[in-house]
């Protein structure tokens, strides 16, 4: 073997060791940055804004990774968690969903039963209404015009109490609200915007609020102030204007 061939010889075995010590450094690299980062795991973002006290659910979230070291405690990674729960605040899109954005959604006690009405938004506590409150339910009946016997007369139009102390477990979207009404013996659509609220009731308050939507020209809600468990007595529970002069 000449000079040449050895100095040939050399720089192979040389350009060899350099490569082995550059793949020896990129894996030391990973392994440092791996035992920095470490494991990754799987969290959720939101893919829109929900607002305050909407109910969630999981097609609300995406799903992500990151290394599980950087996560949050409070970072929620099954979303079998939010089965049941509300946004306890406004919640923005892309944010890291996480168990103090949750509350949980007001339950039925024994004896209660769910009903849901709409509620014209104009003449309810639109914006003002969310799971938890408790709320008195007022309805207003159109008075009646009556002929001939003893009976005759007018029948006084009515605003009643019929509920007092109804939960709210639930506010829905706002929504068309169709309503047909009479004017100059025609009757014409007027839409309006309505949320579907939500409330656990007894049976027998359930049937006085499945009757008011049926058959009251209005049903409003009065919400409660926190703590007042005062009862408005009988004969404050109706009021008629003539009732009044």
């Amino acid at each position: 073997m000449n000079s040449r061939q050895r100095r040939g010889v050399i720089l192979l075995i040389v350009s060899a060791l350099c490569a082995v010590a550059a793949f020896a450094g990129v894996l030391a690299l990973i392994r440092n940055v791996e035992s920095k980062v470490g494991p990754e795991t799987t969290a959720y973002e939101l893919k829109a804004d929900v607002p305050a006290y909407r109910a969630l659910n999981a097609s609300q979230f995406t799903e992500v990774s990151m290394p599980e070291r950087w996560l949050p405690e409070t970072a929620v990674t099954d979303l079998a968690d939010v089965r049941g729960k509300i946004a306890s605040n406004a919640l923005r899109k892309g944010s890291l969903l996480q168990s103090d954005m949750m509350a949980a959604r007001p339950e039925l006690k024994p004896g209660q039963q769910e009903i849901a009405i709409m509620i014209d938004a104009e003449t309810g506590v639109a914006g003002k209404i969310n799971p938890g409150n408790e709320v008195n339910i007022y309805a207003t009946f159109e008075g009646e015009q009556r002929t001939g016997g003893k009976g005759g007369g007018e029948t006084p139009s009515q605003s009643k109490v019929i509920v007092t102390g109804a939960k709210v477990i639930d506010v829905g979207k706002l929504s068309p609200l169709n309503d047909s009404g009479e004017q100059d013996e025609r009757t014409r659509q007027r839409e309006r915007e309505g949320v579907p609220i939500t409330f656990a009731l007894s049976t027998v308050d359930a049937q006085r609020v499945a009757y008011a939507e049926s058959f009251a020209e209005h049903v409003r809600l009065a919400l409660v102030a926190p703590g007042d468990d005062s009862e408005i007595p009988e004969d404050e529970r109706t009021y008629t204007l003539p009732g009044e002069q």
